[in-house]
């Protein structure tokens, strides 16, 4: 489980990340259960769903993908409560106090046993969730334990793609000048590398995973 000083840290990250895109993004309501919609969709195409055609999982990729799916339900989270953290902060650790006791969700006159659903079912069932405009971190948590995560794993990823989100916005991203493949491959594949070389604890950890970012980048 997150721990309460974790769950702030990301709840802060993540509304700074938002100021960043737009200093107006209360009043702009985006809607951001509808980018966990594509995202859910990006983590079956790295899980694999093509039934006529051998395909591997990405572990990694599958994983970022979920990280991403983290910034916008905290993004929802947040824009529930007109950004206000500490009531934003409140409302997270109970609804993970309560997803932890839940074992079925109930969705469109359907009860679903989450231990009976196997990765892409879950990740169908976020996806409708989600173009509902529902959040159940029930679904989520089981998602992520099903992708080899946990909480303290989250926690890791989410500051580094969280870092990553904050380089793409320094070099562009919102402007369409930024350039998301290096060298024939993704950013969040070079990423998951430099995270893999460093200890999050580290005090300096943000810096330097900004700082190898930059060393990277073609632009």
């Amino acid at each position: 489980m997150l721990s309460i000083q974790q769950a702030e840290i990301m709840l802060s990250l993540q509304a700074a990340m938002n100021s960043k895109v737009d200093p107006d993004w209360i009043a702009a309501k985006y809607p951001y259960l509808r980018a966990v919609v594509i995202e859910g969709a990006e983590a079956i195409e790295h899980h694999g769903w093509k039934w006529w055609k051998k395909q591997d999982k990405d572990l990694a990729q599958l994983q970022m993908e979920l990280i991403d799916i983290w910034h916008f339900v905290l993004s929802e989270i947040l824009l529930d409560q007109a950004g206000d953290e500490s009531k934003s902060l409140d409302r997270l650790l109970q609804m993970l106090a309560t997803a932890h006791q839940q074992a079925e969700i109930s969705f469109d006159s359907q009860t679903y046993a989450l231990e009976q659903l196997d990765l892409i079912s879950k990740l169908e069932l976020l996806i409708a969730l989600s173009a509902s405009r529902r959040i159940e971190l029930a679904v989520f948590a089981s998602i992520m334990k099903d992708s080899e995560m946990d909480w303290t794993n989250l926690y890791c990823q989410y500051v580094g793609k969280n870092v990553l989100n904050f380089f793409r916005q320094d070099n562009g991203y919102k402007e369409g000048s930024y350039q998301k493949m290096w060298r024939g491959r993704e950013d969040n594949e070079y990423l998951v590398d430099i995270m893999a070389e460093l200890d999050p604890g580290d005090l300096e950890y943000q810096v330097k995973v900004y700082s190898a970012l930059a060393q990277h980048y073609p632009g």
